[in-house]
């Protein structure tokens, strides 16, 4: 019994202790050791659990707000407490020891419940709040994707309206395109047609006039003819005429003289004045013996002249002819060319002998060198073998020795050469084809073989779409073009050019064999120097040979000092980038600045000097023409 009253005693005193923390503080639930709250908060996003029913309580009132909480009523722990001193004082201390621990056990096993249950509501209100976050996570997750395929989907669209927008574009311009080539094509066709016509017009008037001419020219030669027929004719008869009075006149005045000799001693010379005065005869004459004498000697000479013309344009050598080794007429170049023929062999023997090549002053690179002599002896074996001959292109820089090596060429392969230049072409104006027939004519003339060498050969030989090509220069490319349009077993054509890329295609195709000729390495360059070192230094005061050079002054021997192969070798090094002709003025400069001197002698300090102006020249010019 007392046990049992105890236990509600202490039922009574933890119930009032519960009313009075629920009552001071639901959401402080902590502030009672070992109490909790016995309904957890609600899941976030979870639906709101309903409340249970409970019935109203009476408010308390509260006059003590210093002394009690807000809303608590103290009275049923003022009875717990009392009921506990009661049960105190009645039972004993060990029994409600017991009792308190068994009720505390209780308590705390259902504050246990109460805190797993607590944390299993936490873990699922968690796991909620994941779960609700994963799921907006997804919901955004799917939303950005799908704005991005949109996006795509509008950006593919785009593209495509803009790929099909350029096509429809590309496509409309290369219709224009089409259209605007094929209306140029018809242009150039009904262009060139026109232009053929034109040409055929004018080639139908050339020959015309070309008849016309020639017939003007036969019916004048004829006319001359007998001009000069009937001229001497004349000629003579007078003469018959004026020698027959002559002799007949002297007989008289013989004989007059004999019997009037010591009458008219002192009046001879006033009576002979007045007998020609008024002797009718001896007047007439008088005057028909110098007017004959006049017309003998303008008629002879007129005559010569149009034979010698006639003679000139048949036999002589053409205007167009700079140099060449045949004389200007067949009979006039026969000892030269012996001569010639005799010291090109001692000279070609001499050098064959020395370095066993036989260009003389000819300082080429070694490969091309012995290309040259490879075509040289080549060319001579076609003459020998009456094969038809094979024509050159020379290309290279100016002054890279292209004139030399086709001359020398010329002289090794046992042939004439005759030089002549593109730009003579130019200022013949319609004449130009006239003029290029009557070379090939002199050209096939030649007994040896003729080397033709066209330097600067794209000065007329250019292609014939350029807009500044005059008709003559076109009617002039043609004629070549009808002139060489096979081999030729009578001359050899060598061209030389700057600019090869210039030249006309048909002229391209005529070419055999094409040599270019760079500049000179330093090895070619050294040999130059004292190749011109000799000619323009060494031997520059030396007495010419023939049979006044005793009468002529002589000019002043250079002294040289100190110039030695590796002074030479330094030069050759500092004009890197110069061509032959360079070098050759530039020795023309040291040679000048010699004589320019007041001790006539060439030292190594005057030779730096003059290479090291030389050399800053030639980079100026080159930085002037846009080459640095």
């Amino acid at each position: 019994m007392a046990a049992a009253a105890a236990a509600k005693a202490a039922a009574a005193a933890l119930s009032a202790g519960a009313a009075f923390a629920a009552s001071s503080g639901r959401v402080h639930a902590g502030l009672i050791p070992g109490w909790s709250s016995p309904s957890p908060a609600p899941a976030p996003g979870a639906p709101p659990a309903p409340e249970p029913a409970a019935e109203e309580k009476p408010r308390v009132r509260n006059d003590n707000p210093r002394t009690t909480a807000s809303g608590f009523n103290p009275e049923p722990l003022e009875e717990g407490v009392r009921l506990l001193d009661e049960m105190t004082k009645k039972h004993s201390s060990t029994e409600v020891k017991k009792t308190f621990e068994h009720l505390k056990k209780v308590q705390e096993t259902k504050q246990a419940e109460l805190a797993a249950k607590k944390a299993e509501y936490m873990r699922e209100a968690a796991t909620l709040e994941l779960e609700r976050t994963r799921t907006e996570y997804e919901e955004k997750k799917k939303l950005a994707q799908t704005q991005a395929e949109i996006k795509s989907q509008v950006a593919r669209y785009n593209d495509e309206l803009a790929r099909k927008r350029l096509q429809h574009e590309h496509e409309a311009q290369r219709t224009r395109n089409h259209e605007l080539v094929k209306m140029q094509e018809e242009s150039a066709l009904k262009i060139e047609h026109i232009r053929r016509q034109f040409e055929e017009e004018i080639q139908e008037l050339r020959k015309q006039t070309q008849q016309e001419m020639a017939a003007i020219e036969q019916e004048t030669q004829r006319q001359k003819s007998r001009a000069e027929a009937e001229a001497k004719a004349l000629e003579k008869k007078l003469s018959e005429d004026v020698n027959r009075r002559m002799l007949i006149e002297k007989a008289n005045a013989e004989r007059e003289k004999w019997v009037q000799a010591i009458n008219a001693t002192f009046e001879h010379i006033g009576g002979g004045l007045r007998t020609i005065l008024t002797d009718q005869s001896k007047l007439t004459v008088a005057v028909i013996g110098v007017t004959g004498l006049a017309a003998g000697i303008y008629t002879t000479r007129e005559g010569a002249k149009v034979v010698w013309g006639y003679v000139d344009r048949i036999l002589g050598q053409p205007s167009l002819i700079r140099e060449s080794s045949r004389g200007k007429y067949p009979w006039s170049g026969v000892p030269s060319r012996a001569m010639s023929t005799v010291t090109s062999k001692l000279k070609n023997g001499s050098n064959l002998g020395k370095d066993g090549k036989g260009f003389g002053d000819v300082i080429l690179n070694p490969s091309l060198q012995k290309r040259v002599n490879q075509l040289a002896n080549a060319t001579a074996n076609t003459k020998l073998h009456q094969a038809p001959f094979r024509n050159m292109l020379f290309y290279g820089p100016p002054g890279t020795g292209k004139t030399m090596a086709a001359r020398e060429l010329a002289r090794e392969s046992g042939l004439d050469y005759a030089l002549m230049t593109g730009g003579d072409v130019a200022p013949l104006g319609a004449q130009a084809v006239t003029k290029i027939h009557q070379l090939f004519d002199w050209a096939k003339k030649s007994d040896r073989g003729l080397l033709l060498f066209i330097d600067e050969a794209d000065a007329f030989l250019c292609e014939r779409n350029k807009t500044y090509m005059s008709e003559a220069q076109r009617s002039a490319l043609n004629a070549l073009l009808y002139r060489t349009g096979s081999q030729s077993k009578d001359f050899v054509l060598a061209l030389a050019t700057n600019r090869p890329g210039d030249l006309d295609s048909a002229v391209a195709d005529r070419i055999d064999e094409v040599l270019e000729f760079p500049l000179p390495g330093e090895e070619e360059r050294s040999k130059i120097v004292k190749l011109y070192l000799d000619k323009y230094i060494v031997k520059a005061g030396e007495k010419g040979k023939g049979l006044f050079s005793f009468f002529r002054r002589q000019p002043q021997k250079i002294a040289v000092k100190g110039i030695t192969d590796d002074l030479i070798r330094e030069a050759a090094a500092k004009t890197e980038g110069f061509s032959g002709r360079e070098i050759a003025k530039l020795l023309a400069s040291v040679q000048a600045a010699v004589y320019g001197s007041t001790e006539c002698e060439l030292t190594p300090a005057l030779f730096r000097e003059v290479v090291d102006y030389k050399v800053a020249e030639h980079q100026q010019r080159r930085k002037i023409a846009g080459h640095a």
